[in-house]
């Protein structure tokens, strides 16, 4: 018997046949998939250890290297990369895919099915779209102070969600899980080149004060089904967000009661969204609560004055809330897709009524009624009361 388990232990402490030493891997941080004529064009970012490893010093190449293949499927593709790659390429630790904006407009799902089937891709990875460019020209952008662009790509989209509200993570489980849902409909981040393109590539564009090209997130694309429909503006898409209880924090100006501006810092917001059905009609009322601080002040206010604050509080509250009604008039009228959730609500509300009418839904979510209401508090005044700028 003793030598029975023997035997076993031995067998499972020596199971390292299949295990990859990391010389013989090319790590793949990024994945950009695009659409040129009837082919898919997969564009890989892998590091290059000797530039990124902190021990060594620099030898002057670039910190990643971009690798590209076609092919007529995604697979495909991804099969063929083996000719060019020195390496094998490892996706085990894939922190984004950039979809390209045709792509987008004509279908992600096959490029989804093969990433989220693969066993060695964690599906844990962010999905972002790019915006006026292709995903193979967003990745050969080299970026400052990050050396890897990968990171900084996921790095920006988590400050931007955390300190501003205009993105929003989607890593690839949510987003398949999004396209079965009921509205078949999500959205996913925009990003952009500002600046030459070409010069993005160059080294020296990392190499300067002032960078000639930089990668920024432009707001959130809507999708019906796997088909990208439409781009919502950076005001948009921090409504969306507050919608979507997805706000952290930001910011807002307001104007003071005479002259001048004051911005708000908001800490909190919780937003609460009922669905109900009168006489059979769908009806969904949204109630947004906030907590702010005053930030800058450029305006001859008494913030000691209980009235200031009351005007403060409903002044923004009327900002976020006008806002947010024209984002909904986009959402229902432009696009017609139930981005929001709307339809899941109302089918937990009341499965029975929502069976007599989910069938008409894509011609009913267009006119639904939808009732906005924000509160806001103002605690926060800052370590002074007024400002110390006198205003004529």
């Amino acid at each position: 018997m003793t030598l029975l388990l023997l035997i076993s232990l031995s067998l499972l402490l020596s199971s390292c046949w299949s295990k990859r030493e990391l010389n013989e891997l090319a790590i793949v941080v990024a994945v950009g998939v695009d659409k040129v004529d009837d082919a898919y064009e997969v564009s890989v970012q892998i590091v290059n250890p000797s530039e990124v490893s902190s021990n060594k010093p620099s030898s002057g190449q670039s910190p990643v290297i971009t690798f590209y293949a076609k092919g007529d499927s995604v697979f495909e593709a991804v099969r063929k990369m083996t000719t060019l790659t020195p390496r094998k390429a490892y996706f085990a630790h894939l922190q984004v895919l950039v979809v390209g904006e045709k792509l987008a407009k004509e279908g992600i799902s096959q490029t989804l099915d093969l990433l989220s089937r693969d066993q060695e891709i964690r599906n844990n990875f962010d999905v972002i779209v790019s915006h006026q460019a292709t995903a193979k020209e967003i990745l050969n952008v080299l970026t400052p102070i990050e050396k890897i662009p990968a990171n900084k790509i996921i790095n920006s989209l988590a400050g931007s969600e955390k300190a501003w509200g205009s993105t929003l993570s989607v890593n690839v489980e949510d987003l398949v899980n999004a396209l079965s849902s009921i509205g078949k409909s999500t959205v996913l981040p925009a990003i952009e080149i500002q600046g030459d393109t070409q010069l993005g590539i160059d080294k020296t564009n990392v190499e300067r004060i002032k960078t000639p090209v930089i990668l920024e997130y432009v707001g959130l694309v809507v999708f019906k089904e796997d088909k990208l429909m439409g781009l919502l503006t950076e005001e948009e898409s921090r409504s969306f967000n507050f919608l979507k209880d997805k706000i952290k924090s930001t910011v807002e100006i307001i104007s003071c009661p005479e002259q001048g501006k004051l911005t708000t810092e908001i800490t909190k917001s919780t937003t609460k969204i009922k669905g109900k059905f009168e006489h059979g009609t769908p009806k969904i009322n949204v109630e947004i609560t906030i907590e702010q601080n005053v930030g800058d002040v450029e305006c001859a206010i008494n913030l000691t004055e209980n009235k200031s604050i009351a005007y403060i509080n409903k002044k923004t509250a009327k900002l976020i809330k006008d806002r947010i009604e024209k984002t909904l008039m986009t959402i229902q009228k432009n696009y017609q897709v139930d981005v929001i959730g709307f339809g899941e609500i109302l089918y937990r509300e009341d499965h029975k009524e929502w069976k007599k009418i989910k069938d008409e839904w894509p011609t009913i979510f267009p006119d639904l009624a939808v009732n906005v209401e924000v509160k806001v508090n103002t605690s926060g005044l800052g370590t002074m009361n007024n400002s110390m700028l006198h205003y004529d």
